[in-house]
């Protein structure tokens, strides 16, 4: 039998075999993380591992899983190690120790309160996906949100991330301590001003004096990530015991691009993060809406259409000329005109390095996984972009096209007896149930007010382009992809 990843196992191999590479027992926790999810894993705590591998002993991770303790049981057997996998042209493996504690908030919500009102805590970081905000559509807090409503009913054993930030804060703020930096590491445009609002107006209906104390003292960074990061599989888990020699109960992989882009505040704290390849800047903003707009859209609209085609990954979707063709003239026609200027990102050979990406052939990226939560990802991934068009005289046939293939993706999950993976899966499944492939289809899905804004849904342009895209895709099958994405053109 393999042995299991562990400390001890680690200190009992041969030089040439993986190590972590420095001693994790003078490590102290500086770091709270909400959402251990695969992408931070692979992401922030692989900066941070890189930290403690240059002597910066501080800033250890202490995770907090919201709601699941599978990571926290996956991971204690191996002492919280576990490989990260570099997949691309060629392979490399590393451990990671960065994880110095995992805790399971509704085991013990007092004790995750605890420790975010620790001194040494100076960053609480999240990556809560869109839905862990608790936002409305109009960019304000939720307070219909069933979590959000039991928090502020019960705010000492909160079931949210928001929740959990705000009596942190308050136990520092009655302790006379000062506060952390909270920084949003989600793919949410301007993450940070949207965590800040979800917080102050959280904290404003318990205390108003603590909530101005928020607004002033607490630092809410923008940021914007990107790395390529499928979901772990059988594959991948043997191909990392076969190269490390240990079982990994979780190990995770990842392209070799990552980039991490955090908004530089004067006066704030955080781990020495840009020594290790973070860049601190004060235009976040002009690299996340970039990223968003080319990577993001085009991942989401490879799901769709891919998807209806039958295929199963983005590096399937984008070998497909067919398809590739249609991203590329997306990219020129309405996604470049509507990119801001960025010192040093030149938006073409961005996008030309996007469309590599996806077509490295070590990496299977379900196109499954991509179009999950989609009903949370469409409003800042495709309807911002149609919203710059139609300000610029434009219509966004593509862009409405990918929206008609999601339209088509939700519908025949429903027909054919699937599970819908969104938060807003219920009124999905109504509304497919009753779509018949006429033109009030499109009026049920733009009647979902989280998803498409009243002044969209009142453009008629918009909407007869969106009618005329998803009938073509009710018109034509998975075989005449060719023709539906051909047969509208761009004004």
């Amino acid at each position: 039998m393999q042995n299991i990843l562990s400390e001890q196992n680690i200190a009992l191999t041969a030089d040439d075999v993986y190590h972590c590479g420095y001693d994790r027992e003078p490590v102290n926790i500086g770091i709270v993380h909400f959402g251990p999810g695969a992408f931070h894993r692979a992401h922030q705590a692989v900066y941070t591992n890189e930290l403690l591998l240059n002597g910066e002993t501080d800033w250890g991770i202490c995770e907090v899983s919201i709601n699941s303790p599978s990571v926290r049981d996956a991971l204690l057997p191996q002492d919280n190690l576990y490989t990260l996998a570099i997949l691309d042209h060629s392979k490399s493996y590393q451990i990671i120790g960065a994880i110095k504690e995992i805790l399971v908030a509704p085991e013990d919500p007092a004790l995750v309160i605890e420790r975010l009102c620790q001194p040494q805590i100076k960053v609480v970081t999240l990556t809560i996906t869109e839905k862990g905000y608790c936002l409305t559509a109009q960019g304000g807090l939720d307070f219909a949100n069933a979590g959000i409503v039991h928090d502020l009913e019960n705010p000492t054993q909160p079931q949210t991330a928001i929740g959990f930030l705000v009596a942190g804060l308050l136990a520092r703020y009655n302790k006379g301590m000062a506060p952390f930096v909270a920084i949003s590491c989600d793919n949410v445009s301007d993450n940070g001003t949207r965590l800040k609002t979800a917080v102050i107006e959280f904290a404003r209906t318990l205390d108003g004096n603590f909530a101005q104390w928020l607004t002033n003292e607490v630092k809410f960074p923008c940021t914007m990530v990107d790395s390529i990061t499928p979901a772990t599989n059988e594959m991948i888990c043997a191909s990392v015991a076969q190269q490390t020699g240990f079982k990994d109960n979780w190990p995770i992989q990842r392209e070799q691009f990552s980039q991490w882009v955090i908004e530089d505040i004067p006066g704030v704290e955080l781990p020495p993060w840009s020594t290790v390849g973070a860049i601190l800047t004060t235009n976040v903003s002009g690299y996340e809406l970039t990223k968003l707009r080319v990577l993001n859209c085009l991942h989401s609209t490879l799901a769709f259409i891919g998807s209806f085609t039958g295929l199963e990954t983005v590096e399937q979707a984008i070998a497909n000329p067919i398809l590739k063709t249609f991203v590329e003239s997306l990219l020129s026609e309405e996604i470049f005109p509507t990119l801001p200027t960025v010192d040093g990102l030149d938006k073409v050979s961005y996008g030309n390095s996007i469309i590599k990406r996806f077509q490295n052939p070590a990496i299977c990226h379900l196109l499954a996984q991509i179009a999950c939560d989609s009903s949370q990802k469409i409003p800042y991934r495709i309807i911002a972009i149609i919203e710059d068009n139609l300000a610029m005289g434009k219509n966004s046939t593509k862009l409405c096209l990918s929206l008609a293939a999601w339209m088509r993706f939700v519908t025949d999950k429903v027909s054919t007896k699937q599970l819908i993976i969104d938060p807003l899966a219920e009124q999905l499944t109504t509304i497919a149930k009753l779509c018949n492939g006429s033109d009030a289809d499109v009026e049920r899905f733009l009647a979902l007010e989280h998803v498409f804004p009243q002044h969209l849904r009142e453009n008629n342009n918009f909407v007869d382009t969106l009618t005329q895209a998803y009938s073509l895709f009710n018109q034509y099958g998975a075989a005449d992809i060719s023709l539906i994405l051909t047969t509208m053109k761009e004004d």
